[in-house]
């Protein structure tokens, strides 16, 4: 248990370190390829807590939400960041990612289990955001394929972080570890809102 919570503790000064920068359309600039794709998601605060936000619910959550919900997330993801590609507006992107990180972290907090269908929905309207954010900078990279395929490996490892520290709620104070980190995710993405605004 120790080694767990020492793991999860890791996880979450990992994430209080990340460079709160919006990583977002036109705010900073691609050097192309894997390593800008890879970079993307994780050179963004807000993009951050939302993907850890996914894993941490699906922890929470337990099976089969522990697999869909980081698996539904990537694929609309891509989803939306064909409509980027396109350039196919999409409204109120910033506003859609910081919510995002406001309702997961609030999901988590709060002990939220709604029918696995609704928490997939909502995990889904919130991967077209991101996505988009994406995909409106892919075509700008060197090579869009390898762009992609950082984005997605990098979103995947954010999710599996939120569920190597959601694996703590098999403990009563691992439990409370977690929704406080889900708060912790919730007001990042407030304070982001506010900017989104």
């Amino acid at each position: 248990m120790t080694r767990v919570f020492a793991t999860g503790i890791a996880l979450l000064a990992l994430m209080a370190l990340a460079v709160p920068a919006l990583a977002h359309t036109g705010e900073h600039t691609l050097t192309g390829g894997f390593l800008s794709g890879f970079t993307h998601p994780i050179g963004g605060l807000d993009h951050v807590v939302a993907m850890v936000a996914v894993g941490l619910w699906g922890a929470f959550l337990g099976a089969p939400a522990l697999w869909l919900l980081p698996v539904v997330f990537p694929l609309v993801m891509a989803f939306g960041a064909v409509l980027g590609v396109l350039g196919i507006t999409v409204p109120a992107v910033e506003t859609g990612i910081a919510l995002s990180a406001v309702i997961l972290g609030l999901a988590v907090a709060l002990r939220l289990r709604p029918p696995l269908w609704v928490s997939a929905l909502l995990v889904a309207i919130f991967a077209v955001f991101h996505g988009h954010a994406h995909g409106a900078e892919l075509p700008a990279a060197t090579s869009p394929a390898a762009y992609a395929i950082g984005f997605v490996i990098a979103t995947g490892l954010l999710h599996l972080a939120g569920i190597a520290f959601g694996t703590l709620t098999r403990w009563r104070a691992g439990a409370w570890a977690v929704r406080a980190g889900g708060g912790l995710v919730s007001l990042i993405g407030l304070a982001f809102l506010t900017g989104a605004t």
